[in-house]
């Protein structure tokens, strides 16, 4: 199985600074891989919630985590900051995929590259829905 190759800083479209923690490190000493998802998520929703697509009390549509992967390319530990940048590798009708990018502060090159799938779906029915055209139109201009 051959790695994506990283995508550098300037092909992500918004970004989020997390201060790692003292819990975040391994007996190894470096961030535990598990970590990294937490971040995935904390940026993309940051950014969901700032934009307004995302009412996590009441919405109508709320998106389900499909599928998720990461690659590891440097290491990362405490203490220090972390960049984690999105962008949106594909839209579609009730979906959208992410690539998360986490980077070393002042580095141009990711410690680590992601990817997840949200899938829209309506609150109480758990069905598939389609996202609307506003959502699509704010999530166009992260690809």
């Amino acid at each position: 199985m051959s790695r994506p190759e990283p995508a550098r800083r300037d092909s992500y479209r918004d970004f989020t600074t997390i201060t790692t923690r003292w819990a975040d490190n391994d007996v190894y000493g470096h961030v535990n891989n598990t970590v990294y998802y937490e971040w995935f998520d904390t940026a993309v929703n940051r950014w969901l919630v700032r934009e307004g697509l995302l009412d996590i009390e009441g919405g109508d549509l709320i998106g389900l985590v499909v599928q998720t992967g990461c690659s590891y390319f440097a290491p990362l530990s405490f203490p220090g900051d972390v960049d984690v940048g999105i962008a949106v590798e594909r839209l579609g009708n009730s979906s959208v995929t992410y690539r998360i990018g986490v980077f070393a502060q002042g580095s141009n090159a990711p410690a680590a590259q992601g990817q997840f799938t949200h899938v829209y779906v309506g609150r109480d029915s758990r069905r598939s829905a389609t996202m609307p055209e506003g959502w699509r139109h704010k999530l166009q201009a992260l690809t």
